[in-house]
């Protein structure tokens, strides 16, 4: 309430004491929205397949000759696996969190549902 009071005494605008108003009356909803908006899941198993390779899915990979770690998505880590068929498959199924290829070490991070 004081918090009211230094604003109306401040000579703030109607038009602004109207968006203060409807930001603080929505604030709780936007919260609750944003909290189902994302999901973090951090297990592989529980990602469903369709996302695993995908803009959803986060991989942590470690350049083996510049010692350097950057994140990629999914469609990234896919294209790195190129013709290794059978860990695709493995990954999908949760058998697999990493693979590597000649020049990186890659890891399944998490996905953003």
């Amino acid at each position: 309430m004081k918090d009211m009071e230094q604003v109306l005494l401040n000579n703030t605008s109607i038009d602004e004491l109207i968006r203060m108003k409807i930001e603080e009356e929505f604030k709780p909803e936007s919260k609750k929205t944003k909290e189902k908006l994302s999901k973090n899941i951090y297990e592989l198993k529980e990602v469903p397949k369709d996302c695993i390779f995908s803009k959803k899915s986060i991989f942590r990979v470690y350049n083996r000759k510049s010692k350097n770690e950057t994140l990629i998505n999914g469609v990234q880590a896919d294209a790195m696996i190129g013709i290794q068929a059978g860990i695709r498959e493995k990954i999908l199924d949760g058998e697999l969190t990493t693979f590597s290829t000649d020049e990186a070490y890659v890891k399944f991070e998490k996905a953003v549902l």
